[in-house]
């Protein structure tokens, strides 16, 4: 049984930074994709960051570009979000989230799409204060 548990949100003031965490369990989150979503309150989930599990490759949202950055630590299972220069428009709830199946399953920018991931996080709040 695959596990995501998402920790690090709070209650911040604009510009400040905050790294979420999000530890894995049940299988190495390097061999599969991992991303990073976001949904405020009234809008739909979006695709924040993600990390492909060999190459490491890293695709940021081009609303985060620049301010957000995801990496990983293949000795602790877990995979990070830094984030800096944070927004009012940042606040929401995020979700870290990895695919069923291996990156040779997907094509094109599956990574954007939230229906290409098969195993959610319980989600992290993140609230920025103006």
């Amino acid at each position: 049984q695959v596990q995501l548990v998402e920790s690090g949100g709070g209650l911040v003031q604009a510009g400040d930074s905050l790294r979420l965490s999000c530890a894995a369990s049940g299988r190495s989150p390097f061999t599969y994709f991992m991303g990073w979503f976001r949904q405020a309150p009234g809008k739909e989930r979006e695709f924040v960051s993600g990390i492909s599990p060999r190459s490491g490759n890293t695709y940021h949202a081009d609303s985060v570009k620049g301010r957000f950055t995801i990496s990983r630590d293949n000795a602790k299972n877990t995979v990070y979000l830094q984030m800096n220069s944070l927004k009012p428009e940042d606040t929401a709830v995020y979700y870290c989230a990895t695919t069923r199946y291996t990156a040779a399953f997907y094509s094109g920018d599956f990574y954007l799409k939230g229906s290409s991931y098969y195993y959610w996080g319980q989600g992290t709040q993140v609230t920025v204060s103006s």
